[in-house]
């Protein structure tokens, strides 16, 4: 299914219906939009763009995405959405590997690539969307890559994962089955990047007739959000937890208690469980857990808004630790090294299968191999699922320490510190040891004693999983997204390491 006929049917349907606000300015009914999209399509079709080539997009939040994401669409062109904090030799990059004909860039001055580079708000944007409007969308198969996701490539070059009008459509009818209701009186707010999880969830917002609201700020900023939520009412919006710690954070600060927002669907990183429950106590049962991948895009599992509310049910905390059950359109296994399927209770490598999982990583048959096996994305996360269902996660398969012979999985012991007054944030890594193999490290953000944080552990943990070193730093490193960088942890470490070696030369 191509989004754009999504778009086109609800201007026909609603074509007075407002569309787009910037702020509380409202930018574009659906009938402008559609009209926009299917504009910019026909200038993309005048240059030679249409089925099989790819456009992207390296712009922050603004105005302009939706109607040249839809645009692009329009021509049954592939979308390569790029985060605006990348550095501009790192977007190079991803322009030069996914063969993009065309990229909507905010300064064609910052680039060194040999395509053509539009600004919104020029005369060449200004001519794209003069153009007369396509009739109708392109007609695309199932399989055809709509949108290409270049992972992070914390671990090396990124790499684009395709995803189809197949794996778009399950996502976004996974949200109305698995996550929320959407009706055309609801408004998307988009505080996170367009370019990743905000931005996938806007078609199905665009499929109800919703209104999308984009902060005059461009990003994140919780007084903001609070001032549009009141004001547009019926609100949902994508955050990652860092995100929503932060929101907390600010309505404590100045008695805000998040009146408009309907739903904050989380997802992105870890939720620890204090967070969470720090998050009920100030907005109520505004929350729903999702957790997915850019090979298998939001749609993995979800952690219902009952579940999370239900703090009756004896499980509540436990489930509060998971990310939920499988979604409509997911089959979730845990494997063992082996690839064998697991029992409730095991951990093992998390593999999810269904149509929601990408076509494969452009031009990567190697990575290709590696991640998806008899129809098995293999995520790369370690989890166990219990009897019920529900998916907790442990880490990262890379992120796993293994000290004196035993598996260590660092969320367990950021979740025991977390519960500490005097913790703010915390990261746990594993480092080499002569002794050990590897030692707990963690890295801990606020004001409490190694000694403190020993007692505290031993109440909660076992011993052999408890930090040999804590590491007090004033903030931890994250990427764009608020996820922590491990990397950037372990190497300081290593380099500590290699200080000591020449001292002690």
């Amino acid at each position: 299914m191509n989004p754009a006929l999504w778009l086109a049917r609800t201007a026909i349907r609603t074509p007075e219906a407002p569309a787009i606000f910037h702020g509380t300015d409202l930018v574009l009914t659906y009938a402008g939009f559609d009209r926009q999209s299917a504009a910019i399509g026909a200038g993309l079709c005048a240059r030679g763009i249409g089925p099989g080539e790819r456009v992207a997009l390296f712009l922050p939040n603004s105005p302009e995405v939706l109607p040249i994401l839809f645009g692009i669409w329009y021509a049954g062109a592939t979308a390569v959405p790029i985060n605006a904090k990348l550095h501009p030799k790192e977007v190079d990059y991803i322009l030069g590997a996914s063969g993009a004909r065309l990229a909507f860039v905010v300064d064609k001055t910052a680039h060194d690539v040999d395509l053509p580079l539009i600004e919104p708000g020029s005369g060449a944007f200004a001519a794209l969307t003069g153009t007369d409007p396509l009739p109708a969308p392109a007609v695309t198969a199932p399989d055809d890559t709509l949108w290409l996701f270049y992972t992070s490539g914390t671990t090396g070059k990124p790499k684009g994962a395709c995803q189809t009008g197949a794996n778009l459509t399950a996502m976004s009818l996974a949200y109305l089955a698995d996550v929320d209701r959407v009706t055309a009186g609801d408004a998307a707010l988009y505080a996170a990047p367009m370019s990743h999880g905000a931005g996938l969830y806007a078609l199905v917002h665009v499929l109800m007739g919703a209104r999308h609201v984009i902060p005059r700020s461009g990003g994140f900023d919780p007084a903001e959000i609070f001032t549009l939520a009141a004001q547009h009412r019926d609100v949902s919006m994508f955050a990652a937890p860092t995100m929503v710690k932060r929101m907390v954070a600010a309505a404590r600060d100045t008695g805000a208690d998040g009146d408009g927002i309907k739903t904050i669907v989380y997802g992105g990183g870890p939720m620890y469980v204090a967070d969470i429950k720090a998050a009920l106590d100030t907005f109520g049962p505004k929350f729903v857990q999702i957790y997915g991948q850019g090979e298998a895009p939001m749609s993995i599992t979800a952690l219902s808004r009952a579940d999370i509310a239900d703090r009756h049910h004896p499980d509540w905390e436990r489930r509060l630790a998971s990310v939920g059950r499988a979604q409509s359109v997911a089959a979730v296994a845990i494997l063992s090294p082996e690839g064998e399927p697991l029992p409730a209770g095991k951990v093992g490598e998390i593999a999810v299968k269904g149509p929601i999982v990408m076509k494969g990583y452009l031009d990567s048959p190697e990575a290709n191999a590696q991640a998806i096996r008899d129809g098995w994305l293999l995520t790369g996360d370690v989890g166990h699922l219990d009897p019920d269902g529900y998916l907790t996660l442990h880490d990262r398969a890379k992120d796993m320490v293994v000290s004196g012979g035993s598996n260590i999985y660092p969320r367990e012991v950021e979740e025991a510190l977390l519960t500490h007054p005097g913790v703010t944030e915390v990261s746990v890594v594993g480092t080499p040891d002569p002794e050990w193999g590897e030692i707990v490290v963690a890295f801990v953000v606020g004001r409490a004693t190694p000694e403190a944080l020993d007692a505290h552990c031993a109440d909660r943990i076992a011993r052999f999983k408890k930090p040999k070193r804590y590491v007090f730093v004033g903030e931890l490193p994250k990427n764009n997204y608020g996820k922590v960088l491990k990397t950037e942890l372990r190497a300081r470490l290593r380099a500590d390491m290699e200080q000591e070696k020449e001292r002690g030369a």
